[in-house]
């Protein structure tokens, strides 16, 4: 019990470690997997208190109060809904145990030590959420430019007038039009699945 306490005091119990492929499922978060719709882990870090498990859906956070504790918290931040920014990797120093990778998500900052024997897997989920943070930035740039010239296109229109539709009935079509044509932006600019990057960067 010291040796738990003094590991704890320490912060040694909070280096995480890359869990691999093969003990996927012997993990908190592999109970909550959407298998219904595909979704798979990619990548997964384990501390004594927490485990970050990266699907391709979505980060789920198995927060643990402290190392001695059993109640577990669980989060899930859906990249359609939820931003990834501010990705940093530091590495080892000379006498360092560990690395640290930071980034926010929906402004909720994250911060995760790992052993430095995983320094290789984790340059790697480094290269996946900048990649996914650069996507997300990328696509948001897009839904917006087509939600101003929607608003540019309706005000114009409106300038024009048409004598021969009444203004119920003009309202009625441009408000189905605009529903429709965002709806269809959406599904284009917004995305949800990001397993192609994650096959694309990591390699564990």
């Amino acid at each position: 019990m010291f040796k738990k306490l003094a590991s704890d005091a320490l912060g040694l119990s909070d280096i995480g470690v890359v869990v691999p492929r093969s003990d996927f499922d012997k993990t908190d978060s592999d109970d909550f997997i959407f298998n219904e719709i595909d979704e798979r882990i990619f990548f997964l870090i384990k501390t004594k208190a927490d485990e970050y498990c990266f699907t391709n859906y979505g980060l789920i956070h198995v927060d643990g109060a402290n190392a001695l504790s059993k109640k577990r918290m669980l989060r899930r931040y859906e990249y359609e809904h939820h931003t990834i920014d501010n990705v940093l990797l530091e590495t080892a120093g000379t006498i360092d145990l560990d690395v640290e990778i930071k980034f926010t998500i929906s402004n909720v900052p994250l911060s995760i030590d790992i052993h430095k024997k995983f320094l290789s897997e984790i340059k790697d989920l480094y290269k996946a959420l900048h990649a996914i943070s650069l996507q997300q930035k990328s696509n948001e740039f897009k839904l917006d430019s087509a939600k101003q010239s929607l608003t540019l296109a309706a005000s114009a229109l409106g300038r024009v007038g048409n004598d021969e539709v009444p203004p119920a009935t003009s309202f009625e079509n441009i408000t189905k039009f605009s529903h429709n044509w965002l709806l269809e932006q959406k599904d284009a600019h917004v995305k949800k699945d990001f397993g192609d990057v994650f096959e694309k960067y990591i390699n564990n």
